[in-house]
């Protein structure tokens, strides 16, 4: 049984969507677009943070990790886009050692793109599994920069935030948190662009609603869970207007999806979900008992969800 026993959120400061206007190529139509009607007010960045930093001040706030290093056997960072650098240069040696974590098995998750820190959440827990230690852990985090020109947004949907979590995983019935179900589909006919353009972006829409609905009731059926029980969504951050849609065609009231985050935050890669996680406990809106769904959408083109009890 797979459970989220702790997670933990770093947001930097914000800055104003119109701020970004000509970094990110919006016209003087798409940025009223994306306030308006997408929902995008404010983007986090940390400017002057490597990706690395953003996830150390992530994992600083996971107070359960303290005192428990030993338990962890497995690091597993989420990422979007695959690692810029060669391993060991990349984020996941400096971040064991600085966390006390040289002693874990650690690697990159990145086969599902913005999808994939759902699927790291999966792999975790079929790794502490196959362990057969019930007092392993796995960390999870996820978070990235946005530090060129075609990773800081995603044209006509959203622009790209710096946030990131970190977040203990159990092999176990033991956290807040139990998986009860996982669903994940790739579409392979939009694996050849990182940004789709022409017959293929339209193409990539037209599937876009179907796709995440279908895995959303694989995962609910998966779990035993039909779609009235749920208590919240917990999606990934693209903008509202794309959950109006989504939330037609499920049945599934607009106020049940949280979506505090798109409008102060941005599409923070794979961290999403869990930000959500994180903030809605925060806010008190999961109570013991409720079950909620996490979403996900990767480019090229995996649709996932995820099915929890809290």
């Amino acid at each position: 049984m797979t459970s989220i026993a702790a997670v933990s959120s770093y947001l930097p400061d914000t800055v104003p969507l119109a701020s970004l206007q000509e970094q990110v190529g919006l016209s003087d139509v798409q940025l009223r677009r994306y306030q308006r009607f997408y929902g995008l007010a404010d983007v986090c960045r940390d400017e002057g943070g490597t990706e690395t930093d953003l996830l150390l001040r992530a994992a600083a706030k996971l107070t359960e990790l303290r005192g428990q290093e030993q338990r962890v056997k497995y690091v597993l960072q989420a990422r979007t886009m695959p690692s810029p650098l060669p391993y060991p240069l990349t984020s996941v040696g400096p971040l064991r050692e600085e966390l006390g974590l040289g002693h874990a098995a650690g690697f990159v998750v990145s086969h599902h793109a913005c999808a994939s820190g759902l699927l790291a959440v999966d792999m975790a827990g079929m790794l502490l599994a196959a362990d057969g230690d019930p007092d392993a852990l796995a960390l999870v985090l996820a978070g990235e920069k946005a530090c060129t020109y075609r990773t800081q947004s995603i044209p006509d949907v959203t622009v790209m935030g710096e946030g990131a979590v970190a977040m203990l995983v159990s092999g176990e019935d033991a956290g807040p948190n139990r998986m009860l179900g996982y669903a994940a589909r790739t579409h392979a006919r939009f694996h050849s662009d990182f940004i789709l353009g022409g017959d293929a972006a339209k193409d990539f829409q037209a599937q876009y609603l179907p796709g995440l609905c279908e895995v959303v009731v694989t995962a609910l059926e998966e779990a035993g869970c039909g779609l009235d029980e749920l208590a919240l969504v917990l999606p990934h951050n693209v903008n509202r207007l794309s959950w109006m849609g989504v939330c037609k065609q499920l049945g599934i009231p607009m106020e049940k999806v949280f979506l505090d985050l798109v409008g102060a935050a941005g599409h923070c890669f794979c961290a999403d979900p869990f930000l959500n996680l994180q903030h809605a406990q925060e806010l008190g809106r999961l109570r013991p008992g409720d079950r909620y769904v996490m979403t996900s959408v990767g480019l090229g083109a995996t649709f996932s969800a995820m099915v929890f009890e809290h």
